[in-house]
């Protein structure tokens, strides 16, 4: 491990002053971890060490860097996860000597919509596949994002041309809420850059060509060069590849209120 370029440094400032403002502006925070390699960079921005880092203290009417570790950081077991992603869970867990919290698909809806669907019904259809989505991710974070303030996502503008016009602050109707992305600016180089030099964990996946992961059935290996999110219900056209928790960009706001 080495000490981080002075480039990255300046990216980790920016994000960690970012996450600062939301906690002072918004209070109640809540992380949305999907355990891909930007969010091992944003849940040890929250619950690690940043040396250097420039958080608001007290002495500016912010919290600490030490307040942003009360971020809550959950994540949703879909039931249809990688092996290698439930270990991931494990590791961080055990790095950081924190739990995250488990949200799971409700029982009676999963049912319900595999009892007319089928089993991988998902490929059936468009509809079928965004139903899917919403009963085994989308239901389950409304329920873990309700009553929050604020959610924070590590979307990046380059990952997809939808992502890639998102705002770094913006009002989330759709949940009622505002969404945070603090690494709307990171490259993937930033990114990995991050990982490699911290020596976090990150799933073992991303080394055999998944450079995204979310459900098995719905997520493959994509070539060298390929679009990073093209191993993503890759039966689909390009245009329809979310799951629903991003899918259109949000009404941006200015700037955190001062």
């Amino acid at each position: 491990m080495f000490e981080l370029s002075k480039a990255l440094q300046e990216r980790v400032q920016a994000s960690v002053s970012q996450l600062g403002a939301a906690l002072t502006e918004f209070k109640n925070v809540c992380y949305a971890n999907s355990l891909g390699p930007e969010s091992m960079v944003l849940t040890d921005l929250i619950w690690g060490a940043v040396p250097n880092a420039q958080v608001p203290d007290a002495h500016t009417a912010g919290p600490s860097a030490a307040a942003l570790s009360e971020i809550e950081i959950f994540s949703i077991d879909t039931g249809r996860l990688f092996p290698e992603t439930y270990d991931l869970i494990e590791r961080v867990q055990q790095r950081y000597g924190r739990a995250l919290r488990i949200y799971y698909p409700d029982a009676s809806e999963l049912e319900g919509w595999v009892g007319a669907n089928g089993i991988n019904g998902f490929r059936d259809g468009i509809d079928q596949r965004r139903g899917c989505c919403a009963v085994r991710k989308v239901e389950p974070f409304r329920r873990a994002v309700s009553g929050r303030a604020a959610w924070v996502t590590g979307i990046r503008r380059a990952q997809s041309a939808g992502r890639a016009m998102a705002a770094p602050v913006a009002w989330d109707g759709e949940y009622g809420l505002h969404k945070v992305s603090p690494l709307l600016e990171w490259t993937e180089k930033d990114v990995w850059e991050y990982i490699r030099r911290k020596g976090l964990p990150y799933n073992v996946l991303h080394d055999k060509g998944f450079p995204s992961i979310g459900c098995a059935p719905c997520t493959r290996a994509v070539q060298p060069g390929q679009d990073p999110r093209s191993g993503r219900w890759w039966w689909e056209r390009s245009e329809s590849r979310e799951c629903g928790l991003h899918p259109r960009p949000a009404s941006p706001l200015v700037g955190f209120s001062k």
